[in-house]
């Protein structure tokens, strides 16, 4: 009878104990990741499918066209990205990912930005996705960039009561100038940047970073023949002023900048193209007492966007 009491009873004898080596299995694993990322998660099925809508969705066109879509890689440009307030879709983290501050952060800025999908995906996938870049775990998707055409920015001074002030960009590559240029343009009032829509830079992830956030209220447009689009503005009563070293006259001396101008700058090395300085109403030189041969085309602009604001008050 004693026998059969032991079998009933749900008491265990004693246990050989695992010497501490599963003690690295009670410590914690950091905090709990977004719903979105939790595999069976409802939000994390949601959050799968709109990825899987949006590939799938043809892009809406606009007067100006769209740019393509760009992957910022790596922790630290994505945490920058998410930062500065870079338009991004989705934000890709590698499965079993080394949960560091900088995963952290960028889990908790796409959270609470709201609007950016994220996705787990396996190391062999993102590497397929980045072309084998080193991406430490974390890729950022850039939605392609929404241009403006040329005559919306006329049309917006226009719907505000003001002399049009644009700035267009003549083989321009670098997107930091460019995103330097659109800072300038916000800074001193003017109403957009055209740029062409080949062999110049455009509003990549890296123009958006160095306009410190300025491209989301100031235009970029793009245009098939920068020529061509200058022209029209011409016909359209607007003053077109090129930046030349070997300009006729100087800053200074220009009234043109009193009222509606674009001024065009072009690159650093080669200055404007010849059909766009035929194209000029003038051509104007910055007057550099130190010597300097020539300004980066952000440096230039803001020079004389500064002269034409300041008599524009």
């Amino acid at each position: 009878m004693a026998a059969n009491n032991r079998r009933m009873s749900g008491k265990k004898g004693a246990q050989v104990g695992s010497g501490g080596q599963r003690r690295k299995g009670l410590e914690g694993k950091g905090p709990t990741p977004p719903a979105e990322m939790r595999k069976k998660h409802k939000k994390n099925r949601i959050a799968t499918a709109k990825a899987k809508q949006a590939a799938r969705r043809p892009a809406p066109r606009g007067r100006g066209g769209k740019g393509t879509s760009e992957m910022v890689v790596g922790r630290n440009p994505v945490v920058e990205a998410l930062r500065e307030g870079v338009p991004a879709s989705t934000l890709y983290v590698q499965q079993f990912i080394d949960n560091d501050e900088r995963v952290r952060e960028a889990l908790q800025l796409a959270a609470d930005r709201g609007g950016i999908n994220l996705m787990e995906a396996p190391r062999p996938e993102l590497d397929r996705m980045t072309n084998g870049l080193n991406h430490q775990g974390l890729v950022l998707q850039v939605p392609p960039y929404e241009y403006a055409h040329p005559e919306d920015l006329a049309a917006a001074a226009a719907d505000a009561g003001e002399d049009p002030l644009i700035v267009a960009l003549d083989g321009v590559t670098d997107p930091r100038n460019l995103g330097a240029v659109v800072r300038s343009v916000a800074a001193f009032g003017g109403h957009g940047v055209v740029v062409p829509e080949r062999r110049a830079a455009g509003m990549t992830a890296g123009a958006w970073k160095t306009s410190a956030g300025t491209a989301a209220r100031t235009p970029v447009a793009r245009a098939t023949n920068l020529t061509r689009a200058l022209e029209a503005y011409k016909k359209a009563g607007i003053v077109v002023v090129g930046l030349a070293a070997d300009g006729e006259a100087e800053l200074g001396d220009l009234q043109a900048l009193d009222g509606p101008v674009v001024i065009v700058v072009g690159s650093e090395g080669k200055g404007l193209s010849r059909l766009v300085g035929e194209t000029c109403d003038f051509r104007v030189r910055i007057p550099m007492p130190g010597g300097a041969e020539s300004l980066n085309a952000g440096v230039a602009a803001g020079i004389v966007l500064y002269e034409a604001a300041s008599r524009r008050v």
